[in-house]
């Protein structure tokens, strides 16, 4: 996996890939499905495909949701929070 730029880098837009780290502090790439705000103020909504191989379907390995994730910032938690990817 590519290594995202730091935090400011660039604006996170619907329909791009940042990485997300999830609440345990697992990386997934995940796809933008909507931007609250301002850059840098508000949080944003994400896709991924979930890491669980239990969690799967006639349509493959199945989605997970999270929303108003925060951007990850020189006090981010362990987890859930997201990076801007080139």
């Amino acid at each position: 996996m590519e290594e995202p730029k730091p935090y400011g880098h660039t604006h996170p837009m619907t329909g791009k890939v940042v990485l997300y780290v999830d609440p345990v502090g697992k990386e997934h790439e995940a796809l933008v499905t909507a931007v609250w705000g301002e850059f840098g103020v508000n949080p944003i909504n994400v896709i991924y495909i979930s890491s669980d191989e239990d969690k799967h379907d006639p349509y493959g390995r199945q989605i997970e949701r999270e929303t108003s994730v925060q951007a990850a910032g020189p006090t981010a938690a362990h987890g859930r929070f997201y990076r801007v990817k080139d």
